[in-house]
Formats: structure tokens, C-alpha cells, sequence
């Protein structure tokens, strides 16, 4: 479902600063509106699915996602939870293969989709934009790997600390999570089992680091819980 017409400078009151879409002049970014459209995205809607076609890519305006890819044993990973501005899709855009990973929402939202063709003939204009992309997906490459040596390098503690740093908006005046999520849930994420999950949260409940309303964590000491993020083996 097509939402009413939006303008650049209404679109970037939206996401963050290191959105990839802060990389286009609002000129731009109005040429790009044009061509396309921001559409509403329901809770558990399906953006797109692994092992598909990806003939678009899609942006994030409102809401969170989940991204998620089912291994070669059948086991279902939780890659990461991306938020407003999140650029996902681009891989087999661009390389024209299958989808690499399902990305579900996770609450009501929109997003905006860009075709192969729309993306090809936007990004040869505006190279400054490619450069942008470019640079956003290095980061997640850099994450990757810094995920990649937490579970190598951390233990149980301080490996959930530094997931639950993901996933914290340093914004917010009171530490909440981005996005609402079960033990079981943040258990797949971390790689970590439920019980192990609910034993180290409920420690750190009882000595004050977080808060547990019904499930529902709350950070109430931020620097107690990164320190532990940055204990080593």
C-alpha cells in the first residue's frame, strides 16, 4: 500500500545521519521520490525472502527488521535487527544472484524500493551516491567481522553485552532496545542458548546493570554493562 508522496527534506527527518540516503543532495533525492514511492510495510510482512530473485533493493523509512538465513542444516541464524535508513536488498541487486537472507519486519513501518534499473541509472548520475553505498557496505563488512571475533573471543557475558549494545539506541534517555525481543529470540541472535540467556539477565537484574519488565529489558547502568562488553578471555 502506496503512502502519500513524500519529500526529500520529510524523508530525512526520518532516518539517521549515516543513512545512505544523507549521502544525496534533497534535489536528488527528490528526483529519486519521483520514480519511486514509500509503501507501507505491515508487521511480519515479508520484504524479502533467501534464496529469491532480488531484482530490488529496499530502504528502511520507519520501523525495525529482522534479518534472518536458514543454514545448510536447516538451522534458522538471526543475522541482525536493521532500523530506519538500513539500505538491504543490494547484494542480489546488484550481482543479480539469490537472496542471501530473509529481512522481515518487526513492527508496522514503510520502506521505499528501488529497482535494478532505478538504482543502475540513479547511482551513474550521482556518483557521489555509489561512493556512499560503497562506504555503507564496508561497515557492514566491519561489523561482520567484529561479530565473527565476539564469538570467538568473548564469553557468554560479555558476548550478550555487546549484542545488547547493538541493539540499544544511544539516544533514547532511558536505555531500551530498539526493538521489543524474547530470550529465545535474543538467544538465535547471540548464539547463545535460552537458559543461558535468562541466567546471565536475570544476574545482571538482581545486580542492578538492567531492568526486566515482563521479558522487556531496560538498561538502568549503561557503563556497567559496556565495561563487561569489552571483558576478553
Amino acid at each position: 500500500m502506496a503512502i502519500e508522496k513524500m519529500k526529500a527534506r520529510d524523508l530525512l527527518a526520518l532516518v539517521p545521519k549515516h543513512s545512505l540516503l544523507h549521502a544525496c543532495e534533497p534535489d536528488q533525492l527528490d528526483e529519486l521520490l519521483e520514480r519511486t514511492q514509500v509503501e507501507f510495510a505491515a508487521r511480519n510482512q515479508v520484504l524479502m525472502r533467501q534464496g529469491e530473485e532480488g531484482e530490488t533493493a529496499t530502504i528502511i523509512v520507519t520501523g525495525n527488521a529482522r534479518v534472518t538465513m536458514v543454514t545448510s542444516n536447516g538451522r534458522e541464524i538471526v543475522l541482525d535487527y536493521v532500523g530506519p535508513g538500513a539500505f538491504v536488498g543490494e547484494i542480489a541487486m546488484l550481482d543479480g544472484s539469490e537472496r542471501t537472507a530473509t529481512v522481515t519486519m518487526v513492527e508496522d513501518g514503510s520502506v521505499l524500493r528501488l529497482t535494478r534499473s532505478i538504482c543502475a541509472d540513479f547511482l551513474t548520475r550521482y556518483p557521489a551516491v555509489a561512493i556512499g553505498m560503497l562506504q555503507e557496505m564496508a561497515r557492514r563488512i566491519r561489523q561482520m567481522n567484529a561479530t565473527v571475533e565476539s564469538d570467538r573471543a568473548y564469553a557468554a557475558g560479555p558476548r550478550l553485552a555487546r549484542y545488547l549494545q547493538r541493539l540499544t539506541d544511544a539516544e533514547a534517555a532511558e536505555q531500551k532496545l530498539r526493538i521489543d525481543i524474547s530470550q529465545s529470540e535474543l538467544g538465535r541472535f547471540v548464539g547463545i542458548s535460552r537458559e543461558n540467556i535468562n541466567r546471565q539477565l536475570s544476574a545482571w537484574a538482581d545486580s542492578g546493570v538492567i531492568d526486566l519488565d515482563h521479558g522487556r529489558i531496560r538498561i538502568l547502568d549503561a557503563a556497567a554493562l559496556w565495561d563487561i562488553a569489552a571483558i576478553e578471555d
